[in-house]
């Protein structure tokens, strides 16, 4: 199983750039270029909270999950949404994080979501618009993109 969380660059900035309802509207078409950018009917994509989505991708490998990732990376980026107060790109960007867990005692849900928290905050912290994998060997998150 693995997870992608998304998380719209400096969205804050956004809404007190555009106002409330253009920030609805970028996030409405955020949700819809995600979930476009799935290609199978188990891959899922929800909201998590704010600014940030959550993507499932059952019996998907960490490979798979990265590829996926640079495709709504992409996506998203192509829609060419205008955000002069980004402090990456004069438009709309994403951060993302991979996490990819295989199910076995001791690990729960909460652990993979753990891992893709990690990674994501990792993929914000080097610079925005970029995904990043949790690697549970050394949890660290390695960034690409």
């Amino acid at each position: 199983m693995s997870l992608i969380f998304v998380d719209v660059d400096f969205f804050k900035l956004y809404n007190d750039t555009y106002g409330h309802l253009m920030g609805d509207e970028c996030l409405k078409q955020i949700a819809g270029t995600i979930a476009n950018s799935l290609y199978r009917s188990t891959d899922m994509v929800a909201r998590y909270g704010g600014e940030e989505f959550v993507v499932l991708l059952p019996e998907t490998d960490e490979n798979g999950a990265f590829v996926m990732a640079e495709r709504i990376r992409s996506n998203v980026e192509g829609l060419d949404i205008p955000h002069s107060a980004s402090r990456v790109s004069d438009h709309v960007t994403v951060s993302l994080g991979v996490a990819t867990m295989v199910p076995q005692n001791g690990l729960s849900p909460d652990d993979l979501v753990d891992a893709g928290d990690k990674a994501l905050y990792r993929a914000k912290r080097e610079g925005r618009n970029r995904i990043c994998v949790f690697v549970k060997k050394d949890d660290l998150a390695m960034g690409a993109g």
